[in-house]
Parts: structure tokens; C-alpha cells; sequence
């Protein structure tokens, strides 16, 4: 990549690594044509830029070539550890001994939401309902604040007697999450039930997934600052093995 890039042009170098965190975002077999318009490079020059990274071993193309993942040299950049970590069920025994309230873990990969972990002495009803509908919970919204290209662009079903359903006041409440870095529900995807969810991250900025405190509407508090930062706290000990960016 380095012997096609000069000072004259200092874009090249931005857009190549826009398309690297675009794979790492979308996933093994991302397709230029996705990776094009999620970093709103130009499709011709996405792909210049994505046969360079292939030639140099950032990139390699997946089996049936219809599209790319990370190569060897990206993940020998990542492959030194920048952040102590504990394993996952010691993490989540000792938060759950801190809080009355159900503890769950999420991956997000594939872009859909999958329970890591759920909590043994507290039930999670509505478990499908969570998975479809996005908008509707806690941690539904912190994966749609993270890739907007998820949210859907027709009306929203309503769920929970408090679901978001306009996409206005939908794009709002994401922004809310992207700037205070915690998402929340309240009778949005059942009746009775709030929760507070934040993101657990792959090595600092990219967001993998989350940690989720659940409990009864008038138990647990949306503004409830310690039990924010104390799941602040333990997402930041966690990482979830295997779990690509967005895979």
C-alpha cells in the first residue's frame, strides 16, 4: 500500500484505514460495495484501495472471493493485549454479588444481538421480542446507536407500552447514547421492566457488545449513577473472545 501513496495524496492513507475499521466493523466477507457505502469512499477507488490492502496482507479475500476479511498483518497489530483482563464468569459472579438487579452480557455479532451470558437466578422474559426489535430495548439501542446503518427506515412496530416508534425522537435518544456512552429502557419492550445497559468494547473504542443490569419498573432507576458506573466498571474488564467488530 505505502509504494502507491505519496504527500500529494494524504486522503489515501485516511480512506484505507476507514476501510480497514469497515471490515472490522461489518465482518469476514464484508463486500466492497458495503464497505464502500458504509465509508462513503467512491466505489472505483474503494476498490483500488482494498486490492492494495490485499497485495500488502491487511486484507485477504474470503474463500468464494465475494468478499474480505482481515488479514495477518491487521491481526498481528492487535495482537498485543493493551488492557488487563479477568475471565468472563469471574467478572460477572462478582458484579452480580453487588447488585440486586439481573445481570446479562451481549455480543453483537453479526450485527444481531446474542446472550453471552444470562443471568441464573433472575428470569428474562420477552428474550425473542429483545433479539427483533432493536429499537424497543436498552441493549437493542446501544447497538443501533453504534451502526446507525441498522436502524430501520419505516415506521418502528411499538412493542412495550413506552416504545420509541418515531424515527425522530429514535435518532435523538441514539445521539443521547452515543454522548453519555449508556443506553436505557423503561416499559419500552414490557411492561414492568427497565433496564441500563453499557458497552463492553474489543480493545478500548470499538464497541463488541454489552453489559446489561435488568430489573423491575420502580427497582432500578435509569439515573442511577453508581449502578451505571459500576457497570462501567466491570465492561471495562471484559472482552469477549472471538467477537470481531462487527462480524
Amino acid at each position: 500500500m505505502a509504494r502507491e501513496v505519496t504527500g500529494r495524496e494524504p486522503t489515501a492513507v485516511q480512506r484505507a484505514l476507514a476501510l480497514l475499521e469497515a471490515v472490522a466493523q461489518l465482518g469476514s466477507g464484508a463486500t466492497a460495495k458495503d464497505l464502500a457505502r458504509l465509508t462513503r469512499i467512491p466505489p472505483a477507488t474503494a476498490y483500488r484501495l482494498l486490492n492494495l490492502l490485499v497485495a500488502d496482507g491487511y486484507l485477504v479475500r474470503v474463500h468464494d472471493l465475494s468478499g474480505f476479511a482481515l488479514g495477518r498483518r491487521t491481526q498481528e497489530l492487535a495482537a498485543t493485549p493493551h488492557v488487563e483482563t479477568w475471565p468472563v464468569a469471574e467478572v460477572l459472579e462478582d458484579l452480580r454479588a453487588q447488585v440486586r438487579h439481573g445481570v446479562y452480557l451481549a455480543s453483537y455479532e453479526r450485527d444481531r444481538i446474542r446472550l453471552v451470558d444470562r443471568d441464573p437466578d433472575h428470569e428474562l422474559l420477552g428474550e425473542s421480542s429483545l433479539t427483533r426489535h432493536l429499537h424497543a430495548s436498552a441493549i437493542g439501542k446501544l447497538l443501533l446507536a453504534d451502526r446507525p446503518h441498522l436502524v430501520p427506515g419505516t415506521t418502528l412496530p411499538k412493542v412495550g407500552p413506552r416504545t420509541i416508534v418515531e424515527l425522530d425522537r429514535l435518532a435523538i435518544e441514539l445521539s443521547r447514547i452515543r454522548s453519555l456512552d449508556v443506553s436505557v429502557e423503561q416499559d419500552e419492550l414490557r411492561q414492568g421492566r427497565t433496564a441500563v445497559a453499557v458497552p463492553v468494547r474489543d480493545d478500548g473504542t470499538a464497541i463488541v457488545g454489552c453489559l446489561a443490569a435488568i430489573g423491575g419498573t420502580g427497582r432500578i432507576r435509569t439515573d442511577d449513577r453508581d449502578l451505571i458506573d459500576l457497570l462501567h466498571e466491570f465492561a471495562g474488564r471484559l472482552r469477549l473472545p472471538g467477537a470481531a467488530r462487527r462480524t
